[in-house]
């Protein structure tokens, strides 16, 4: 008996032996190179390598609902309006030879009612832009704005509230935070909504706004001069003859800004002020006037130029200050208190056009209990006072709005 069981726990252990040997001659399988997204902290929280490269990513976004009240007009105007906006963004980076490469793209989609004007769901390029050293290329802010200026208003100030246009750029960096930059950029057109023979039509474009800026940053915040170039081209006829008709001669508009923010760390972290001041001529659009103004018993009509008595273009000339002071009063809780002063003149013996001062006034306090979150009330006082003949008394408005924020 112990011979027969000597004998199969031998062959046993042979066949183990040899199906061990013969598994060793197959070729191993490997298991597939797990590669795990890396952090990237070269430019800041948020960003990652994109697997397989050496590009930089962030992924970005914005909710944003909000309520506001407008005193209106007539009964037949809204007082209340409802806004919803949602916003996408994505940010690559990549360090080349030649600096860095970084390409920009923000979404927005939009729904508003009441005094916000009906949309329905409406989406936006907000931003989309190339940078190669030292071009822009693509839809960001414009360069006669300072981009660093910390203002928190979010109703209407007069002055070039960072708007997003269409542009190519150069931007000379020299050291120590100095730079300068030239942008080509599709301008704002004031153009008419006045009825009369004074009117001023635009033509076709020929030629961009000629924006640019020197600029010097540092820890305690930044200083810009800008300026800006605007082309001035009608298409109105004016009789120079019996049965002869003419078109005005193209004129240059033009605008100069002086923006600046300090930082105020003796009164509490993260405070600052900011001031912006412009003037323009012919280019009216650089003191923060919209083609169609609203709001409220201060909505105004503003254009660049109008045709004079003798066909020629003449120019509309204005000028705007602003300012706001931002305050922590602890680290979560912030206040902003802001302005705007603007006068607009278009000379005299124009019956279609007048000239008016307006100023702006308002606060916001914003709590923000975590990181990303705001939630804020803000008020704003406007004033228009018509200069121009049997315009009536100064019209005012009031407006309030409410706002939950979050920024991820």
């Amino acid at each position: 008996m112990k011979l027969v069981k000597s004998l199969f726990l031998g062959s046993v252990a042979g066949l183990a032996a040899a199906a061990g040997a013969q598994a060793a001659d197959l070729p191993a399988k490997k298991a597939a190179a797990v590669e795990y997204v890396r952090v990237c902290s070269t430019y800041g929280s948020g960003f990652f390598y994109v697997p397989g490269t050496e590009t930089c990513l962030r992924i970005g976004g914005r909710v944003r609902a909000e309520f506001q009240y407008l005193e209106p007009n007539t009964r037949l105007d809204d007082a209340i309006g409802f806004r919803a906006r949602g916003r996408i963004q994505l940010d690559a980076r990549t360090a080349t030879a030649y600096g860095l490469l970084r390409t920009f793209v923000r979404f927005e989609l939009t729904r508003n009612t009441g005094v916000y004007g009906f949309s329905s769901t409406s989406p936006d390029v907000a931003q989309a832009f190339i940078q190669f050293g030292g071009l822009t290329a693509g839809r960001v802010t414009s360069f006669f704005m300072n981009s660093d200026l910390p203002n928190e208003n979010w109703g209407t100030l007069r002055f070039y509230d960072a708007p997003d246009v269409n542009l190519f750029a150069y931007t000379f960096s020299f050291g120590n935070g100095f730079s300068a930059t030239l942008s080509l950029e599709e301008g704002v057109f004031l153009g008419t909504e006045f009825d009369g023979a004074s009117a001023f039509v635009n033509a076709g474009q020929t030629m961009p706004d000629i924006v640019g800026n020197v600029k010097y940053a540092g820890t305690w915040g930044s200083v810009q001069l800008g300026g800006a170039l605007h082309q001035l081209r009608s298409a109105n006829l004016f009789q120079v003859a019996p049965g002869v008709f003419e078109y005005p001669d193209t004129e240059l508009g033009w605008a100069a800004t002086a923006q600046g923010t300090f930082s105020l760390p003796m009164l509490a972290e993260g405070d600052a002020l900011w001031l912006a001041a412009t003037y323009a001529d012919g280019a009216l659009g650089y003191l923060g006037f919209d083609p169609n103004v609203t709001g409220g018993a201060t909505s105004r009509d503003v254009v660049d130029a109008f045709i004079g008595p003798d066909g020629d273009i003449e120019t509309g000339r204005g000028w705007s200050i602003a300012g706001g002071l931002n305050h922590y009063w602890t680290p979560t809780i912030r206040q902003s208190v802001f302005g705007s002063y603007a006068r607009v003149e278009y000379g005299s013996g124009i019956p279609s056009l007048f000239d008016f001062t307006e100023w702006r006034a308002g606060s916001n306090l914003i709590w923000s209990p975590v990181s990303g979150l705001d939630i804020g009330v803000e008020v704003l006082y406007s004033n228009l006072d018509p200069r121009g003949p049997n315009l009536g008394l100064d019209n005012d408005t009031i407006e309030g709005r409410l706002r939950v924020q979050r920024d991820f």
